[in-house]
């Protein structure tokens, strides 16, 4: 059994779509950002960022005590190496799918997260802000549409981490669409994901644990998401 500290945010998605993918058994801990459930001590013993998601493995590999891992990017290589599924094997292989992950919990992450910040939830527009990010989240996507060419999947015909991790955060802001009209072959990735049955399970849990996403955040929320931690 993993116990899932979750809610649902694009790097929350990132590990029900690995734990729907790989049928594992698990239980969400649901972890309301917006009440602060992140600042709580017991989420602190096992993410010191105060950051979800975070996982408890109760059954690792090596038959020891439980493993707590944090960092999305993180848990999706220990599921990967616990399950042996979505990431190769051979050096080669896992080394590209390393760096597409690296690749986006450094860049398309962060950059399309600030994007969403400055067009969605910035208290007054910031001209200079909103066109940084959308530059650079609309770079990004170049990059990632380059790679795809020819390619099922962002490393060939597989289906691994590194599109787990990427796929959440492809025009992740209803209320601040990016324009994909330049990106074919990263349109025809991500309708193809979309359509996995696990992709739309993982997806489900996300309304089952927070109905309201996406609706407009109170003052007091934005507090203790913008305001710099306690």
């Amino acid at each position: 059994m993993i116990d899932l500290y979750y809610w649902p945010t694009p790097n929350g998605h990132k590990i029900t779509l690995f734990l729907e993918e790989a049928g594992l058994d698990y239980r969400i801990q649901p972890v309301d950002i917006g009440k602060g459930d992140q600042f709580k001590p017991d989420f602190l013993a096992i993410s010191p960022n105060n950051k979800m998601p975070a996982i408890v493995d109760h059954d690792p590999v090596d038959g020891g005590a439980p493993i707590s891992v944090f960092e999305s990017g993180a848990i999706l290589q220990y599921l990967a190496g616990k399950t042996g599924r979505f990431c190769p094997k051979d050096l080669r292989g896992r080394i590209e799918v390393d760096e597409w992950l690296f690749w986006q919990v450094a860049g398309l992450g962060p950059m399309t997260g600030q994007y969403g910040h400055f067009h969605v939830y910035a208290p007054e527009p910031i001209p200079y802000a909103r066109e940084r990010y959308r530059k650079e989240a609309e770079r990004l996507l170049g990059v990632l549409d380059r790679q795809l060419a020819g390619r099922d999947f962002i490393t060939g015909r597989d289906y691994t981490i590194a599109d787990m991790a990427a796929y959440p955060w492809v025009d992740a802001y209803e209320k601040a669409p990016l324009d994909l009209t330049g990106f074919p072959d990263l349109r025809r990735w991500r309708e193809a994901i979309a359509a996995r049955p696990a992709t739309q399970r993982a997806y489900a849990r996300a309304q089952e644990i927070n109905p309201n996403a996406g609706q407009p955040m109170g003052e007091e929320e934005k507090k203790i998401l913008f305001g710099g931690g306690r």
